[in-house]
């Protein structure tokens, strides 16, 4: 029996995957690693073996991957620090002996410092080139933008507010539900033949914010309109509100990607991975905003 390894079992996306895998295999063989333990208290219960383990102290992850076949690699949410942090991941898992390593990269078109995004994309482009480098075997699981971004960027009052105020222009975007991008890692981990495979983790459909202010005006009985201006007038706008700059500048930032088309990759190798059709935005936005 293959022994699995999630990391990042704490955060939303690590912890999704933890519990298909538990509901998949009753926890047997599974493990997870995080510098808390006691956030893992209910997958300790299930019988999953919790183990610490922290991105920045590569030796606790030496420790952690001992004996384990398969790794589901998180990257982490430390922008700043994440180049070093994913450095020490590769090279324990090569010290520990992991066989496979799964790793949650981004879709882009861009790939050089021009980028509007370059400062999220480089430690993906930088981890990507190392496992390749490494001799471990592999599979990248290249995820599009969550759907989960897109209340956080339109705020929870779109509705009452009627305005979707983005400086995305016409750009689109193949949003995609993080249950379904766990669902896709899951059947990698869990299959077979994905070995030193780069997969697409994107619904079917592209969508620009028009599409969403169409969507929310039907969810919410009455119009929704979208305001696209400049990045400009956007960061004015919002600094006036009292936004903190690093707010505006990473939703300016991506905002620019999309209306660049950096994200606009529907395809089907998802829908392929877990045997059903990916939800799709609206009825993602339905369960967020229907009352």
């Amino acid at each position: 029996m293959k022994k699995i390894m999630v990391t990042g079992a704490t955060g939303q996306l690590g912890s999704q995957v933890l519990k298909l895998l538990v509901e998949k295999t009753g926890g047997n063989g599974i493990s997870a690693i995080a510098r808390d333990l006691t956030k893992l208290a209910e997958f300790s219960a299930l019988g999953v073996d919790v183990v610490y383990g922290d991105y920045n102290d590569r030796n606790s992850l030496v420790k952690a991957f001992n004996g384990i076949d398969l790794l589901y690699f998180v990257s982490g949410s430390d922008v700043s620090s994440r180049l070093q942090q994913h450095e020490n991941v590769v090279a324990a898992a090569r010290e520990a002996g992991v066989k496979h390593v799964v790793y949650t990269s981004f879709q882009r078109r861009n790939e050089t410092e021009n980028s509007p995004v370059f400062l999220i994309a480089q430690a993906h482009l930088l981890t990507e080139k190392l496992l390749k480098e490494s001799g471990l075997t592999y599979t990248i699981l290249k995820h599009a933008l969550y759907s989960d971004v897109v209340p956080m960027f339109i705020g929870a009052d779109v509705l009452e507010k009627g305005v979707i105020y983005q400086p995305a222009g016409n750009g689109k975007v193949a949003f995609t539900s993080r249950s379904d991008m766990a669902k896709a890692g899951v059947a990698v981990l869990t299959g077979e033949g994905h070995e030193n495979k780069t997969y697409e983790i994107a619904g079917g459909k592209s969508y620009a914010y028009s599409d969403v202010a169409e969507i929310l005006s039907k969810i919410g009985g009455k119009p929704v309109v979208y305001i696209s201006p400049t990045v400009e007038e956007f960061s004015k706008t919002l600094s006036e509100a009292g936004v903190p700059v690093e707010i505006i500048g990473m939703v300016g930032a991506f905002s620019e990607g999309i209306k660049q088309g950096e994200f606009d990759f529907p395809g089907t190798e998802l829908e392929k991975l877990i045997g059903e059709k990916p939800e799709d935005l609206a009825g993602f936005l339905s369960k967020v905003y229907s009352k």
